[in-house]
């Protein structure tokens, strides 16, 4: 009796053994993505009103849970019922990213700027601030569950590399999920109120000495925080789209392999990559947009 007991207690730990060495590993596999993550979502996470910050992060992050909720038991089925599936998936959440990096740098190149009344007229709308918002949350949760899905997929890939039984490959999967999103949501809300923080250093040091110095320093940052932000993750967008288009894309992976010299780092062509399938991406939305557009009866 007593032996069996133990024995149990042996397997439980060998268990548990197998799960940190696998997530582990899983962890420093998908640390690029994480970063990538961390960039995109920190870019979409600013831009609100101080005071909606915090809550439209919050729903951001909400957004993710289901999305790993979601994904899960998804990939899990999907590697029982039909594997290829879920590099089809990934292939099309990677015209999606992008799609989304093109779209910003051609609307930066080429978007008109507002004139001051239509600032004006727009601010006083709080229909349109609204909506703004809703889109935007809409937009980021969109790109995390791409993200997300490409973070279990790394991690179940090094699951498999193992050759864990199924019991450690979905727990240690679903470790490194939560902590993806605890651990990138959590920074994100760190670097959004880093105003706050400096205002409350400020204050407590009543404007003296190397607190209030601190607090200066956050405050100025923040803007230069953001607009680093934008950047950095318009090009993860790109690089994390063309690293999928490498990857899981045989024709691709060939011709680069074949065309591009083995010492240029892999993330040069993986970057052209999403250049390229976003220009497509966001072409060939444009002429769908008129089409639907020149379709629509004209209102009288």
């Amino acid at each position: 009796m007593a032996s069996g007991f133990f024995a149990i207690l042996d397997d439980i730990g060998a268990l548990m053994d197998d799960i940190a060495v696998t997530s582990k590993l899983a962890t420093k596999k998908t640390a690029g993505i994480l970063g990538d993550d961390l960039a995109v979502n920190a870019e979409k996470a600013t831009g609100f009103l101080s005071s909606r910050e915090i809550p439209v992060l919050w729903a951001i992050t909400k957004g993710s849970f289901i999305n790993k909720l979601i994904i899960l038991p998804l990939i899990f089925l999907l590697k029982w019922l039909y594997e290829p599936a879920i590099n089809y998936i990934l292939i099309l959440g990677g015209v999606y990213l992008a799609y989304e990096g093109m779209e910003k740098i051609v609307e930066f190149l080429f978007h008109r700027e507002k004139k001051g009344h239509e600032v004006v007229q727009e601010s006083t709308l709080p229909e349109e601030d609204e909506n703004s918002e809703k889109s935007k949350i809409s937009s980021a949760i969109k790109t995390d569950f791409i993200l997300s899905l490409e973070i279990v997929i790394i991690a179940l890939g090094t699951a498999l590399e193992k050759q864990h039984p199924l019991i450690t490959q979905i727990i240690s999967v679903s470790f490194v999920a939560i902590i993806a999103t605890v651990g990138v949501y959590g920074l994100v809300a760190l670097i959004v109120r880093m105003d706050d923080a400096g205002f409350f250093l400020q204050k407590k040091s009543n404007n003296q000495g190397f607190l209030n110095g601190l607090g200066q320093v956050l405050i100025k940052a923040l803007p230069i925080v953001i607009k680093v932000l934008g950047v950095v993750g318009t090009i993860a967008l790109l690089l994390v789209s063309g690293g999928i288009f490498h990857h899981y894309i045989d024709a691709v992976h060939h011709w680069v392999s074949e065309k591009i010299p083995a010492n240029i780092p892999e993330q040069v062509p993986q970057f052209g990559l999403g250049i390229v399938f976003g220009l497509i991406a966001v072409l060939l939305v444009t002429i769908g947009k008129k089409i639907f557009s020149a379709m629509k009866p004209a209102k009288k």
